[in-house]
């Protein structure tokens, strides 16, 4: 057996170590990461080694430390302001003298939205859709289905703008404080309904038209999907003479929509309003476009059609200026 004295001269001789190659140790650790997608990388270099670094996203940099170690850093993108694009849009069509327009647009599915305009304008007939969201709710509330009536008037009122189903769907709801009651569970803050029977001059703003839209289209609604699909079919199905305003903004019938206009008596001016869902390459936009102080009912269509374009290309990038084959003969003089 080896003796306690050869082993310990064998260990006190140093080991031969075979020589070894320029290599590195690199410990890589991932600290962090962004909703996007970029992650965080350090990395330590060890043996004289250049320090590395790694990252999920091509657009991120790297600054040096003064341990040597590297550090990604995500670049981000800068966020887009809509209300400034919308304003620049909106910017480029020209309003007539005396006349006044406002605009709102949600992005069904990234959730952006932008107003233009925060004034108050007569409603006309796009009051019927909340006229018949109202009727709806009131419904629902009391666990029973539309009257044969009611449908009737329903489908004239929103199909064909019938004025006087309008009327009697007015006085079913409770006229002004019954659509007051619904628009306070819908989320609208700015709308106040027409005195006794002038359903008519109700008074809104393009951001509430918008909110209300969302009712109607939208995931989170105090109507129920029923509710929601019945009122989308009727507003699909607009008259032909009544297919302008915002569906001018569509990829050709990709739309639903309600339109409103009237003259007022005290200035023979004409308040044109339209809102709705249009479809653009297969996206999804909510549009509201308020109009009043037009000479005539045409130049107040031409009005709205052009902001509608303007409005929407502030979310897809167009210039705004490509016309719908839905748009009406009579926006022109």
């Amino acid at each position: 057996m080896e003796s306690s004295r050869a082993r310990q001269r064998r260990r006190a001789r140093p080991s031969r170590r075979r020589p070894l190659l320029y290599t590195a140790l690199v410990s890589v650790a991932i600290v962090g990461g962004t909703a996007a997608g970029t992650v965080y990388v350090k990395a330590k270099a060890h043996s004289g080694t250049s320090a590395v670094s790694s990252s999920a996203s091509p657009s991120a940099t790297s600054s040096p430390s003064a341990d040597g170690e590297a550090s990604v850093e995500p670049v981000a993108e800068p966020a887009v302001d809509r209300e400034q694009l919308l304003a620049d849009a909106l910017a480029s069509v020209t309003v007539p003298d005396g006349a006044k327009v406002s605009a709102a647009v949600l992005d069904l599915e990234s959730g952006e939205s932008a107003t233009y305009g925060g004034a108050a304008f007569d409603t006309a007939s796009i009051v019927k859709v909340d006229i018949l969201a109202t009727l709806l709710l009131q419904a629902q509330d009391a666990g029973r289905h539309l009257t044969t009536a009611e449908k009737t008037y329903a489908t004239a009122m929103i199909e064909n703008s019938d004025n006087t189903s309008a009327s009697a769907l007015w006085r079913i709801i409770g006229k002004a404080a019954g659509l007051d009651a619904a628009n306070e569970r819908f989320g609208l803050t700015d709308t106040a309904g027409g005195d006794d029977m002038l359903w008519g001059l109700t008074q809104t703003t393009a951001a509430d038209q918008l909110t209300l839209l969302q009712q109607v289209f939208g995931d989170d609604s105090e109507l129920s999907e029923a509710s929601q699909t019945y009122i989308q079919g009727l507003m699909k199905q607009i008259e032909a003479d009544q297919h302008w305003g915002v569906s001018a903004a569509a990829d050709g019938s990709e739309w639903a929509l309600k339109n409103g206009w009237l003259a007022r008596s005290t200035t023979g001016l004409w308040d044109v309003n339209s809102i709705g869902r249009v479809t653009v390459d297969g996206h999804d936009y909510l549009v509201t476009v308020l109009s009043n102080g037009n000479v005539t009912q045409a130049k107040g269509i031409s009005l709205v059609e052009a902001a509608a374009r303007a409005a929407l290309s502030a979310f897809t990038g167009g210039d705004g200026t490509s016309a719908s084959a839905s748009a009406s003969a009579s926006a022109s003089d």
